[in-house]
């Protein structure tokens, strides 16, 4: 089975490394740069948060105080997109609001 793998980089995730720990798919991944980063077997593989029931991609407006350019929330892949990540909450700006994208669990 192939799957997407980081590029190598020297940083170590563990739970003191001071990323974002994201529960996913029963796991953690360290949310790292707008990346989803998994251990496994010495390396680090890329994970996407799936469109489903619980994170949609569709339409769901929502306020948004920030506007999110530049707004410092972290950025989260969710299918074929990226989403940010405000108090728990997958925010997909589109136009001059924001859709929500349904939740995310953080450790």
């Amino acid at each position: 089975m192939t799957h997407p793998i980081h590029d190598p980089h020297p940083h170590i995730h563990s739970e003191h490394c001071g990323h974002l720990r994201i529960l996913h798919n029963g796991h953690v991944d360290y949310l790292h740069d707008g990346h989803l980063h998994h251990p496994h077997e010495g390396h680090y593989d890329e994970h996407v948060i799936a469109v489903s029931s619980d994170n949609p991609a569709g339409c769901a407006p929502i306020a948004c105080q920030c506007g999110h350019e530049g707004c410092g929330h972290p950025l989260v892949p969710h299918g074929d997109h990226f989403d940010y990540l405000v108090n728990g909450r997958l925010h997909h700006r589109h136009g001059d609001r924001c859709d929500d994208h349904g939740p995310l669990t953080v450790l």
